[in-house]
């Protein structure tokens, strides 16, 4: 059983994050933040897969404007991405920004946080701090002479003193690196030398495969710990697939469930029928199912019984044409190979009709 760290909690808009709030999925928007009609629609995409909160980047007053109209049309709260000029976070407020994502080694000194923090107050805005070992602050890289956990943490722990110099509280951290075992470090770290709440990530992990596996490796190390109370996977692809593969690592350490989950076997010899096509179907033809429910989709009678008897519907490869049904942990009839994905799928939708 993982024992969560216990930490403050905070508000992004309507989402607590901290304390005994669920551990939230974020992601971030590619499209030109200026660009309302794109960026609304990619953010609606991302609801519809579960996220709890998005990010935009905010490089110029126009797209810090048009956070106005953008958060006016999307459920979810919307955080700034805010580097170099402190004024894009004072305007991001003022036009309907749940929080301000500033980067310790490019917002400036505290002069220019003082303004950012009246801004969030002003505006019922939470801050992140961002610390990313791409953009760590001079002094830091000349101290330690190249990025590591430390100068991750002590750039977290000074800005943090800065928001709180200024009686500012409701911030969360991040200190990413691309350099998985660093950021497991630094998060180790900074998790004992504060109780604010943490947002995990491993920044710029790559394409979906490398990426996915990169970030299952940092932030699921560190959930297993108890430390992290959001997450983003960062990933260069589809932003909808960010979010599915934070719910994946999530459900893979049984800490949130969103949707079916799928247990299925490699495939062997064994196999009655074309296992491999048969997930990737239901994937895609299950992808808009929010509700937990567990699929056991198996090849033999070697591992097949064992596993549907602890899913809510599954499929056993038998001999020949025939494979069985299995429905709460039961065997209940048997259907032809073509008849497999059709059956399954009917199982899982009534079963959502009916709890409706």
């Amino acid at each position: 059983m993982i024992n969560r760290r216990k930490t403050r909690k905070i508000m992004v808009g309507n989402v607590a994050v901290g304390g005994d709030a669920p551990i939230s999925v974020q992601s971030m928007t590619n499209t030109l933040t200026a660009d309302v009609e794109a960026t609304v629609a990619q953010i609606l995409r991302q609801e519809a897969v579960g996220c709890d909160i998005t990010r935009c980047s905010c490089p110029d007053e126009d797209s810090a404007r048009a956070l106005k109209e953008i958060t006016r049309r999307v459920n979810i709260p919307v955080v700034a991405d805010i580097h170099f000029d402190y004024r894009l976070g004072v305007l991001a407020a003022e036009n309907g920004a749940a929080c301000l994502r500033i980067n310790p080694g490019n917002i400036g000194g505290q002069d220019r946080v003082k303004e950012v923090v009246k801004a969030a107050k002003a505006n019922n805005c939470s801050i992140r701090i961002g610390v990313n070992g791409g953009s760590l602050d001079k002094r830091l890289l000349e101290k330690y002479g190249e990025p590591c956990a430390d100068a991750l943490v002590e750039s977290a722990l000074e800005q943090a003193k800065m928001l709180e110099d200024n009686d500012f509280r409701e911030f969360k951290i991040s200190v990413k690196s691309s350099n998985t075992p660093m950021m497991i470090e630094a998060y180790q770290k900074l998790s004992e030398a504060c109780d604010y709440p943490l947002h995990l990530g491993v920044t710029e992990a790559g394409g979906l495969r490398a990426g996915t596996v990169k970030s299952a490796l940092g932030i699921g190390s560190l959930l297993m710990q108890g430390i992290g109370d959001t997450l983003r996977v960062s990933l260069t692809a589809d932003v909808e697939e960010e979010i599915k593969a934070g719910y994946e690592i999530l459900k893979a350490l049984d800490i949130r469930h969103r949707g079916v989950r799928i247990i299925s076997c490699p495939t062997c010899a064994r196999r009655g029928y074309d296992v491999q096509k048969t997930v990737e179907a239901l994937e895609q033809r299950l992808s808009h199912v929010s509700q937990n429910l567990t699929l056991a989709v198996m090849g033999c009678v070697v591992n097949g019984p064992g596993e549907a008897a602890h899913a809510d519907f599954g499929v056993c490869g038998g001999k020949g044409d025939e494979n069985m049904i299995f429905i709460g942990g039961k065997p209940a009839y048997k259907v032809k190979n073509e008849q497999i994905i059709d059956e399954l799928t009917k199982l899982v939708e009534n079963k959502i009709a009916e709890t409706k």
